[in-house]
């Protein structure tokens, strides 16, 4: 059976909207924000206490809405970084309290679990703190305050982000587009055919046009210097 490639962000994808740049992210981070804080309000009912919307929501949302291509801002590091965090900085609280050592040793402790088990994502740095310096419902709450509202501000949030990524023709969770390789092609990639390509995705992608020009340019030097060095070991000897 023919096996096709998944959706990914091609001008012959966008089944709604077109190339609208930022105004695409803007929109759905807002909508998803506020459908996060709705029903996180709902899910905690009369208890005015807790925060219904963890404020670190906000930079997760732009990461998911507007860097859908990031590796920061995938499903698993989203949701792993904010549970695994916000679990640490209530462990490190119960043990040194709301001090400057609890901050900065929690903060290491969530960096080095998240690189651990592949979920880093920036915006968690935000709910390590507010659990290792919380506030008295939060300490009150405890490891409850891990579902309720955490887990379903992340679950809500993510939803969001799947369902308006794919309306909008982007591919999230990230899949990278297969590409035809060139085996036989000898030749120089010049920064116009680079701009044309991303202009072409329609993705924005957490690396300079800079970066990405000179890493191309750098594996051209690679490719050239292999395949001359081929050429001299084929290369009859008189």
């Amino acid at each position: 059976m023919e096996q096709h490639a998944p959706l990914a962000a091609t001008p012959t994808r966008m089944m709604i909207a077109g190339r609208i740049g930022w105004l695409r992210g803007a929109v759905g981070a807002g909508l998803a924000i506020a459908l996060t804080a709705l029903i996180g309000r709902m899910a905690l009912g009369n208890d005015p206490a807790l925060p219904w919307l963890v404020a670190s929501m906000g930079a997760s949302a732009v990461l998911i809405f507007v860097l859908p291509a990031s590796p920061l801002a995938q499903p698993w590091p989203v949701f792993g970084s904010h549970l695994i965090g916000a679990a640490i900085g209530l462990m490190v609280h119960a043990l040194l309290g709301a001090t400057w050592l609890a901050a900065g040793l929690s903060v290491g402790l969530a960096i080095a679990a998240m690189s651990t088990l592949r979920c880093l994502h920036p915006p968690a740095g935000g709910t390590v703190l507010l659990t290792a310096l919380s506030s008295p419902a939060v300490t009150a709450a405890g490891l409850s305050f891990l579902i309720t509202p955490l887990t379903v501000n992340v679950i809500v949030l993510l939803a969001g982000g799947i369902m308006w990524n794919r309306l909008t023709g982007h591919s999230y969770p990230h899949r990278a587009t297969p590409q035809a390789p060139q085996p036989n092609w000898i030749g120089h990639i010049e920064d116009s055919d680079l701009d044309a390509v991303l202009a072409e995705w329609d993705e924005v992608l957490d690396v300079s046009r800079e970066d990405l020009s000179a890493l191309v340019h750098a594996v051209e030097g690679k490719v050239r210097t292999r395949r001359e060095a081929e050429a001299k070991v084929s290369a009859p000897r008189p």
